[in-house]
């Protein structure tokens, strides 16, 4: 599984949507679609801050790590 972005969670929770977003962090909502259905190869620092701003969160709340199992 690897690096989890959990744009979506954090967006239901502060109860705002894709097009507000989008407006707020000024990035297209084909980005932020692609970052909040866990598309996305990289983001941009400046992105991270953005969206963070926006949700009042810390990017710990949006990005998650999970150790994938060894193959036996």
């Amino acid at each position: 599984m690897g690096i989890i972005i959990n744009l979506d969670v954090v967006m239901a929770q502060r109860k705002m949507g894709l097009t507000e977003l989008s407006r707020e962090v000024d990035i297209t909502m084909a980005n932020l679609s692609i970052l909040k259905n866990n598309k996305a190869k990289a983001i941009r620092f400046s992105t991270l801050e953005a969206i963070c701003k926006a949700l009042g969160c810390q990017p710990g709340d949006i990005i998650t790590y999970v150790r994938e199992e060894e193959e036996p």
